[in-house]
């Protein structure tokens, strides 16, 4: 049950929190806590006085100490820890610490320190957040949840932490990125924070460096697999539907093998998002959509070579693939346009150990095996993606033959973390001679190239995801089809276009979401999605939904 109650006004707009919380209870709810912003009434109402500092500062001067002590930290790993100790003890101020300095502390919270924070889950263990599901307790999961009888929840993020980012298997350490995602889907999408909820699925590991590490504080036991963990991810997601019936479930970092087939096997039962097929491949036919426009070209007048045929691959090539159809392109033209190539080589009909997703863009070709730098110099393609983590395999020899065929070659080495990527935006535009159009998965700053300062777009799945889960969440929409993402992408490309970059900064996201929230609000409105009258007006309804940052007078609640 919830500690607290909001009080809301005849236009919805909260005005006060009641709770029954008092002194020393009161600090440790990170919803409530204001530390020194309590005001004087509040520290007699709550038997706070004699427990802070005399003086009662606003939130915009906690918010200068915070980030002085933030700039204090030696590297982004403490500064990550910093942050979340600031999350765990007042979530107020730590939004308003990220929204104020968002581009500075995003690549701390986010990509790239999070694969860092992953990787030292439990070495940095403090305090636990969220739900942590193992195998082992599958006979007690309906009471875990009959625990939350009451609560609500708008966005569940969960994660087995078999496939995270480009660095693997990473046990229960995969709630980190949970919690990552959250903390953006706030701090970027208005979603409220107290109506999210992370989800860690503990069906073991088979990372052996985990299964041998002492303070690992996951299941120590190989990775369940099967019908075993077919039948315990439906326990989960029988109780999440019949718990919060109306909830957006966002999955995130399931391996090759399970990601898909979740997706597929519930997106019609509860409204699901998967971040690494759909996100990543929305966030990617953004910036092509607005590179092609800079390019005075179509889509459909593409060729693409993907390297990395895996789950974020292959959900960029079906992304592309809708655009294109959607540009006029059937859709056999627009699998024939379309190249994956994996580290064995080009997926060909008589490839080994095809995924059934894989096989709508396998080729035949003469040659037993065709590497990368074969495909490019065969195909010679317009646009080059990498997304295989594996660094430097875009080698010079590639980039030269691919930008000798185009005048404008368009190339997204997306892995992260940035140790991974393919190529560095700099080599890239040196081998290029400058004309190369770059978005890369991690973030860079702008290169230097002949005097010229280079912006390099970002494919950050957080300039689009959290739009589209507020969208999700106004509409309350009961599914997430292929045309509300396709309506996602046109709207951020959009958002570039103006600026003449392949994608906007974040220096105006809070806009950027909201413009794609009602597109995706609309686009459900229009499929019949919607759960909401078809009178609604869909952007007073985002914008009186959005959350921001502020303390709110508290109210005591008495029996």
């Amino acid at each position: 049950m919830s500690e607290f109650q909001q009080i809301i006004n005849e236009s919805g707009a909260t005005v006060a929190i009641k709770t029954a919380a008092k002194a020393e209870r009161l600090f440790a709810i990170p919803h409530l806590n204001k530390v020194s912003a309590f005001s004087a009434h509040e520290r007699i109402q709550f038997n706070l006085l004699g427990r802070l500092p005399f003086r009662i500062e606003t939130l915009s001067e906690q918010l200068k100490r915070s980030y002085q002590q933030f700039l204090q930290q030696p590297d982004a790993v403490q500064k990550n820890l910093f942050l979340r100790n600031l999350y765990q003890t007042n979530e107020t101020l730590f939004y308003q610490l990220v929204n104020a300095h968002l581009e500075e502390v995003l690549p701390i919270i986010y990509t790239p320190t999070i694969a860092q924070m992953v990787e030292q889950f439990s070495l940095q263990f403090r305090r636990p957040r969220g739900l942590y599901l193992a195998y082992p307790d599958q006979d007690y999961v309906s009471k875990i949840f009959a625990q939350f009888d009451g609560s609500e929840f708008d966005i569940v993020v969960i994660t087995d932490g078999e496939s995270v980012l480009g660095i693997g298997d990473q046990g229960i350490g995969g709630m980190e990125i949970c919690l990552a995602k959250l903390m953006v889907y706030v701090a970027c999408g208005g979603v409220i924070p107290y109506r999210i909820l992370p989800i860690q699925i503990d069906v073991g590991t088979n990372n052996a460096k985990l299964l041998n590490d002492p303070l690992y504080l996951g299941w120590r036991h190989k990775r369940v697999v099967g019908e075993s963990y077919d039948a315990f991810i439906a326990q989960i997601v029988s109780c999440i539907h019949a718990t919060w019936p109306s909830a957006y479930l966002h999955w995130e970092d399931f391996g090759r093998d399970n990601a898909r087939r979740n997706l597929q096997r519930y997106r019609d039962r509860l409204c699901s998002f998967n971040d690494d097929m759909q996100g990543t491949g929305s966030v990617t036919l953004a910036a092509l959509l607005t590179a092609v426009r800079l390019t005075n070209s179509q889509l459909t007048q593409q060729r693409v070579v993907i390297f990395g045929a895996g789950t974020a691959g292959t959900g960029i090539a079906d992304q592309i693939c809708r655009g294109m159809m959607k540009a006029g392109a059937s859709q056999q033209q627009a699998l024939d346009a379309i190249w994956l190539v994996d580290r064995q080589g080009l997926l060909m009909h008589d490839s080994v150990n095809l995924m059934d997703f894989q096989k709508p863009y396998c080729k035949s070709w003469s040659l037993s095996a065709v590497d990368l730098e074969t495909v490019v110099y065969q195909i010679k393609p317009t646009i080059l993606i990498g997304c295989s983590s594996v660094s430097g395999a875009f080698t010079r020899s590639i980039i030269e033959t691919m930008a000798f065929h185009v005048t404008r070659p368009i190339i997204f080495p997306l892995s992260n973390p940035t140790e991974k990527i393919e190529a560095s935006p700099a080599d890239l535009l040196h081998w290029t001679k400058g004309r190369a159009l770059i978005a890369t998965g991690s973030p860079f700053q702008p290169v230097l190239f002949q005097g010229h300062s280079i912006s390099i777009a970002q494919c950050n799945n957080a300039l689009i995801y959290p739009g589209i889960g507020l969208g999700v969440i106004v509409a309350k929409a009961r599914r997430l089809s292929d045309d509300m993402l396709f309506e996602a992408c046109l709207t951020l490309s959009r958002c570039a276009e103006s600026d003449l970059v392949l994608l906007p900064n974040f220096d105006r996201i809070h806009a950027i979401s909201k413009r794609i929230a009602l597109a995706v609000a609309e686009q459900a409105a229009h499929e019949k999605l919607a759960g909401v009258p078809d009178a609604t007006d869909f952007s007073a309804a985002i914008d009186q939904y959005f959350w921001l940052p502020e303390y709110y007078p508290l109210l005591l609640e008495t029996e």
